[in-house]
């Protein structure tokens, strides 16, 4: 334990010469210079989307498993929600070669080669979801995605290329915020990092952001990463993906003018909504099994083998 707390206390303090990184093995390229600018707030955009999804494992059977999925999506504009879909709540079977079926339901553009998981449902669902969200938003617009800029990785780029053409040709801006990052400094969680140095050289009540890195050359003009801290309040920053043609300082000025809310200052507002519809808490597994179970009576599957089939053995015998 305490060698583990020595190295802890090591990397915390960023004194390992590591530079930036991105552990999950992205294709960054990072800035060469970090250097923090003052944030100001601006006005909020007219029309603003919000998107996030969820998913919960409804059974298992271990040969086979039932997920419950779903993306919800939250309208803002003129400062008050006008929409709150918690979007469609669909089931899905994996394994024994029903997780192929399941996808295809969705038409996801993935390779057939590529395995599948629930992962990749569920982004897929969120991902259409910004699909849709950029279609029905007004020109001057701004869709937020809960999350980086890059879907799964079985998602082709040039899908996404697409859809930030598409954007850009409506004029709306796509942007993704992302609340717990891999991305480091010499060690130490970059974010963490950038909050000290900035309480130190902007003062503590300061606004600020600051470019860290580009990435996906093959997507377009490519996607910046930025980090901020968007209102005064705010305890944490965020990192804020963003298509590279984009001036971040005027995006990012709107974008904080969504992150006053007083539960959760310095995060845009309508993407914490959108993450509570998009929750599949206990509730909704058991509503979901519900139902399955009402198709199983329909069917005249005898309880006692669904019970054989999806019963928990080893959580039984841990009670015991």
């Amino acid at each position: 334990m305490s060698a583990a707390g020595a190295r802890i206390a090591e990397l915390l303090s960023g004194a390992v010469a590591s530079g930036l990184r991105d552990p999950s093995g992205s294709d960054l390229v990072f800035e060469e210079r970090i250097a923090l600018s003052p944030l100001g707030r601006g006005s909020a955009p007219m029309d603003v989307w919000a998107v996030d999804g969820g998913q919960a494992l409804i059974a298992d059977a271990r040969c086979l498993q039932v997920y419950a999925a779903r993306a919800a999506r939250v309208r803002w504009t003129g400062g008050s929600s006008v929409l709150e879909d918690e979007g469609t709540l669909q089931a899905f079977l994996f394994g024994l070669g029903e997780e192929r079926r399941s996808l295809s339901a969705l038409g996801a553009p993935v390779s057939p080669d590529s395995p599948v998981d629930v992962n990749l449902v569920r982004d897929w669902k969120e991902w259409s979801m910004v699909a849709r969200c950029v279609e029905e938003a007004d020109p001057g617009g701004m869709v937020l995605v809960d999350g980086d800029l890059q879907p799964d990785w079985r998602i082709p780029s040039s899908w996404l290329a697409s859809l930030l053409a598409r954007a850009a040709e409506r004029e709306v801006l796509v942007a993704g915020v992302t609340k717990h990052t891999s991305l480091s400094w010499n060690g130490a969680p970059l974010l963490g990092q950038l909050e000290r140095i900035a309480d130190e050289s902007l003062g503590q009540r300061q606004c600020w952001w600051v470019p860290v890195a580009r990435t996906r050359p093959d997507v377009g003009a490519g996607i910046q990463v930025v980090v901020a801290r968007m209102d005064p309040d705010a305890r944490f920053s965020f990192r804020v993906d963003l298509p590279a043609d984009c001036d971040p300082a005027p995006a990012l000025s709107s974008l904080s003018a969504l992150c006053d809310d007083a539960a959760f200052p310095g995060y845009p507002y309508p993407l914490s909504v959108a993450d509570r519809l998009a929750a599949c808490g206990s509730h909704v597994r058991e509503e979901v099994w519900n139902q399955i179970e009402e198709e199983l009576d329909r069917l005249g599957v005898p309880l006692d083998v669904r019970e054989r089939a999806f019963a928990d053995r080893h959580r039984l015998m841990e009670r015991a």
